[in-house]
């Protein structure tokens, strides 16, 4: 289901796939039916949005990506009822959905787009483990076309391509995909909240004080802040401890204040605590090292 923003690469991976392991494969163009909706807003507001890379707001940008995500899961559920009518079969299908748990988690999704089905194959793994399930068939099954999705960018595709702007899933989440399912395992398995993550990556991530508060913070706000999309996600088959599916596995609330101030503030402090133990041991090195200066001077 591609709109004007699907690439041709992507398009092309998708029917290679559906002809290595034999499926139908339906090739959709929803352009109509988005400009559709958008018309029917233009016509009572008198205002028409625009992308990001195109002068609009952060709102226009993010309305436009998410109507062609819903539009897709109202698609979807159009065909799986009546697909099999229209080639003289009896009975519908079921409609399977396709967020990951790094996605779930910081809430990099449409709410009711194509995450929203009737199961989730993939709901409960994160992406390094999904890629290496995805090598794992490739040398089972020996499917030639998996080897595009490896190497592929992770992009949503639902923004314009332009020659200095192609939309990247790490780029807008903040966070690598790798960064992510360390996080996930933390927050889920090790029950960590923001400054104990804090804590526990610094033991496991190499960069700066500063700079890893920075992603512990953007992770726990977009946390906080789309947990309610995590409490109507797909179910999906769960097996792996750090699965965030709500319904069935995790009881945490989903109201939260996403300033985590106290929490935040801890993170801060242990950050100039750092940078303070940082600054007095180049000082007890430069008095260590002007010691020893003197002390060889001496001998001479």
């Amino acid at each position: 289901m591609g709109t004007e923003n699907s690439s041709p690469e992507t398009q092309a991976r998708a029917a290679a796939l559906a002809g290595d392991v034999g499926s139908y494969h339906v090739d959709i163009n929803i352009d109509g039916i988005v400009k559709a909706i958008l018309t029917v807003f233009s016509l009572f507001t008198k205002k028409i949005p625009k992308f990001r890379v195109h002068g609009g707001s952060w709102a226009e940008n993010t309305a436009l990506q998410n109507i062609q995500a819903r539009v897709r899961m109202v698609t979807g559920y159009l065909f799986a009822q009546l697909i099999n009518w229209s080639r003289g079969k009896p009975g519908s299908l079921l409609v399977l959905s396709s967020a990951n748990v790094d996605e779930a988690l910081v809430g990099y999704l449409t709410k009711y787009d194509c995450s929203s089905g009737d199961l989730n194959p993939i709901g409960s793994i994160c992406k390094r483990d999904l890629k290496n399930f995805v090598k794992h068939c490739k040398e089972v099954f020996g499917y030639k076309s998996i080897e595009g999705f490896l190497t592929a960018v992770p992009t949503a595709e639902l923004e314009p391509i332009t020659d200095d702007h192609v939309q990247t899933d790490e780029e807008d989440i903040g966070l690598t995909y790798d960064e992510l399912n360390d996080i996930g395992k933390l927050r889920k398995i090790e029950r960590c909240g923001p400054h104990s993550m804090y804590t526990r990556l610094s033991y496991m991530w190499t960069m700066s004080p500063a700079e890893l508060a920075s992603k512990v913070k953007t992770f726990f706000q977009k946390y906080a802040m789309n947990r309610h999309k995590a409490c109507v996600i797909t179910p999906a088959f769960l097996c792996e401890q750090y699965c965030p599916d709500d319904n069935r596995f995790d009881l945490r609330p989903f109201l939260y204040n996403a300033k985590w101030e106290t929490q935040f503030q801890n993170i801060d402090t242990a950050v100039l605590g750092a940078a303070t133990n940082t600054a007095g041991q180049e000082s007890e090195d430069q008095e260590s090292r002007a010691k020893r200066s003197k002390l060889d001077a001496s001998k001479l």
